[in-house]
């Protein structure tokens, strides 16, 4: 537009994607004021779920970015992927729903063809099949592995998502449910989730967990605007705890509800109300669901060590050890990882972590990073860890001192063959 001086009209060029906050999300809705155009710049979003009246044109690339996750690695990234021809007529269909409209494909007529899947992967096949799974169990489906899927996920998929239930106690050596997985079942969580809120009904410290989970369920808690990242930053950074990101969750949320939940609070500190709104909702079904089962809704203060193990007792397997070099390690697979340049702990780098979750855009980054003692794994993770033997270990493996129990698994699993 610069390009083509100031004797042509003004473009109002409007981004739009999940995490933007409504009010900036409506502004596309708007009709263009007179004498001016509108484009708006969207992601998939706008695929399918948007009907914008007075769209005329729509350019398509081609290609989206797709949630798919690596049960090997168990890790999810976001991959760029060329859409399926499915999507692409969806694409199209945006232009012209209120009028006439065309769609410009920025790719060939033989490329959409020959080269585009028909349809798009199904999300089964692409996703951590751990609460899926758990959910079948909790039906008295056990033999998954033959189980007619409509659309079969790998088998490597399954045995990774019975192995991760396994380790956290939600199913026994036969692959059968636990007590403690049938509990588990009755939150709409993902298992993790789930034992990390029951470990914290022990741990006395229920009340938080429960604020963390629901703030971790919602998402996009944070605004970061363009025009003005110096200072969403320097806000966000006033809500740093020591401990890492789940607790800097945890005091954004008593911070607004020390204000009596405001919504010109949120703004000031560029915080989604929309998303704490939200947040509020997902507590308050869990209270019900804790209620419902006579859990006890307990607060542990500041005693947030109990905090913390409830949180490792939940994501264990997602524990990273500082590496010499830079980043750090996973145990599990011993996976090169970094914390994400926006989290509380990306200055101050301690020795051990877990992770909420591994996102790969330009590296493979540890999203909601906490600090943890190593010697909680063993203790809150038998089934995974045990302490190793120092007599048996090289001078770097006895700095390390903890294992992954790759042996139980590998036990379980023959033992649920042969079952």
């Amino acid at each position: 537009m610069k390009g083509l001086g100031k004797n042509v009209p003004e473009l109002v060029i409007l981004p739009v994607y999940s995490a933007l906050p409504s009010e900036m999300q409506y502004r596309i809705f708007e009709p263009a004021p007179p004498g001016k155009r509108k484009v708006v710049v969207a992601t998939n979003i706008a695929e399918a779920s948007l009907t914008i009246d007075g769209i005329c044109y729509v350019i398509d690339p081609g290609f989206a970015k797709q949630n798919v996750y690596n049960p090997k690695q168990g890790l999810d990234s976001l991959v760029i992927t060329p859409i399926s021809q499915a999507s692409a007529k969806q694409r199209a269909g945006r232009a012209g729903r209120t009028g006439p409209g065309k769609c410009y494909r920025l790719y060939t007529e033989s490329a959409y063809r020959n080269e585009m899947s028909p349809t798009t992967v199904p999300e089964i096949q692409r996703i951590n099949l751990a609460t899926t799974t758990l959910n079948m169990k909790s039906m008295g489906i056990n033999d998954l592995l033959s189980f007619d899927f409509m659309d079969s996920p790998s088998p490597q998929a399954l045995v990774s998502a019975m192995e991760q239930l396994y380790s956290l106690g939600a199913l026994d050596e036969e692959g059968l449910l636990t007590k403690l997985g049938r509990k588990m079942t009755e939150f709409p969580l993902d298992p993790p989730l789930s034992k990390m809120l029951l470990a914290s009904v022990d741990l006395g410290c229920s009340d938080e967990i429960l604020t963390i989970i629901a703030m971790i369920q919602t998402g996009n808690i944070f605004y970061r605007p363009r025009e003005k990242q110096g200072q969403a930053d320097q806000k966000r950074a006033k809500f740093f705890q020591p401990e890492g990101d789940h607790l800097t969750l945890l005091a954004v949320y008593e911070a607004w509800k020390a204000k009596n939940f405001s919504g010109p609070w949120c703004s000031e500190n560029f915080v989604q109300s929309r998303s704490l709104r939200r947040v509020q909702d997902v507590r308050k079904q869990l209270l019900t669901i804790m209620d419902r089962y006579k859990l006890d809704v307990a607060s542990a203060g500041t005693n947030f060590t109990k905090v913390t193990k409830a949180i490792t007792a939940g994501f264990f397997f997602h524990a990273a050890r500082k590496d010499p070099q830079e980043g750090y390690r996973t145990l599990v697979e011993n996976q090169s990882v970094y914390i994400h340049p926006s989290s509380a702990l990306f200055h101050r780098q301690p020795d051990w972590i877990i992770y909420h979750e591994l996102v790969m855009t330009t590296k493979e980054y540890m999203r909601e990073v906490t600090a943890i003692d190593p010697k909680w794994l063993v203790e809150l993770a038998p089934r995974f860890f045990k302490a190793a033997d120092p007599t048996k270990m090289s001078k770097r493996k006895r700095q390390e001192r903890i294992q992954p129990l790759h042996g139980v698994s590998e036990q379980w699993r023959l033992s649920k063959r042969r079952a």
